[in-house]
């Protein structure tokens, strides 16, 4: 076999756990080879303790799969693993370090299943003699000061969104041009369980709402911003505890709530056949999906090269065309439907590996 570390045609392994499954790839420079989402079993998930303490399972069924499909460990040049809930970083690629996978497995600022990226990355590429990388996690965090004073000094905005899938459409979006993320204006928005919208000036989202944690548009499963004292009054009612209402914003709120399904495809048939509820509500999420992107054509100050369509919701050519009925005054609207996230965890270990970009260094709290 040739030697994938002598050539520009680099061999990554591309690690993304999710919460009951990982998905795997595996890319010869920009040729996917590979792909799978493997499941795990909730009694197999059982047994551990804590997300972290799922390492050994997770990287016992990445090997399996290498094997099953004749990929000699030894051939890679690097493995990429998504990244997790580590303190705020700019964005890019990192190498994992030390700190970097401590922080992980303590779970600095909660336990999530992509804390395991950075973690199973560094065990299989530390056997092999190969840096391991993580790119673009949620929590990075280029938010201009401005944008992060709240109305009230006990609480501040924070930076959490889809910073991979983000980038890298941003980054796509740019090469189309001809040009480079760090000379345009775009603004993305990711439409999928959680939807963001960022503002990202010359390869900086200087302003982004937080899409985890009940800010922003409603989305098939999330509330996004509510009235606040309607909200407060609703939370000491004593009708509703403190799960049911969380629950409310983050997993059973947005079209779940109002529609009984987060099933954007379901939502659509039922506006197909006639119902004007569907149709009221999905179209008052495309209105909010608006809102939330002239809000960051303001944050840009009109300098908008384009606006950027993407994630699962995205493929909805009618949710689409209702955004850009409303923003299509600001700068062309292009669609960019899907995530693609393996493809954009190995370019960004190409663009190291390929010397077009050099990796960061994680260096904890600051």
């Amino acid at each position: 076999m040739q030697d994938a570390h002598a050539t520009e045609g680099f061999r990554i392994l591309a690690i993304n756990p999710g919460s009951t499954s990982t998905k795997i790839a595996v890319f010869d420079g920009d040729t996917q080879l590979v792909e799978s989402n493997l499941t795990h079993s909730v009694e197999a998930l059982a047994e551990y303790e804590s997300i972290a303490d799922q390492y050994p399972l997770r990287k016992r069924v990445i090997l399996e799969f290498l094997r099953e499909h004749e990929i000699e460990p030894a051939s890679l040049a690097a493995v990429v693993g998504r990244g997790g809930l580590l303190h705020p970083i700019a964005g890019g690629t990192y190498e994992v370090n030390d700190q970097m996978v401590s922080d992980l497995q303590v779970g600095v600022l909660g336990e999530h299943a992509s804390n395991l990226g950075g973690i199973i990355a560094s065990e299989i590429a530390g056997e092999l003699g190969v840096p391991a990388y993580i790119v673009d996690p949620v929590v990075v965090d280029e938010l201009e000061e401005v944008a992060r004073v709240a109305g009230i000094p006990e609480l501040s905005r924070t930076s959490i969104f889809h910073a991979l899938n983000q980038k890298a459409v941003a980054r796509r979006a740019a090469a189309e041009r001809g040009g480079r993320y760090d000379e345009l204006n775009f603004i993305v928005a990711h439409l999928g369980g959680g939807t963001t919208v960022g503002a990202h000036r010359r390869g900086r989202v200087i302003d982004v709402n937080d899409g985890l944690n009940g800010d922003g548009p409603f989305t098939p499963e999330r509330s996004g911003g509510l009235p606040a004292l309607k909200l407060l009054k609703l939370a000491f009612s004593g009708e509703h505890d403190a799960g049911w209402l969380k629950k409310r914003i983050k997993g059973n709120g947005g079209l779940a709530a109002h529609l009984g399904t987060n099933d954007a495809r379901e939502v659509q048939k039922r506006i197909d056949a006639g119902d004007r509820d569907a149709k009221l509500v999905f179209e008052a999420m495309a209105y909010q999906v608006a809102k939330e992107i002239g809000s960051m054509a303001a944050v840009l100050e009109g300098r908008v090269d384009a606006i950027l369509l993407t994630g699962g919701v995205a493929h909805n050519e009618q949710f689409c065309r209702w955004v850009e009925d409303r923003v299509g005054f600001i700068a062309p609207v292009e669609v960019y439907p899907g995530e693609n996230e393996m493809r954009a965890l190995a370019e960004g270990a190409l663009r190291v590996l390929r010397g077009a970009e050099e990796a960061r260094r994680y260096r904890g709290a600051q």
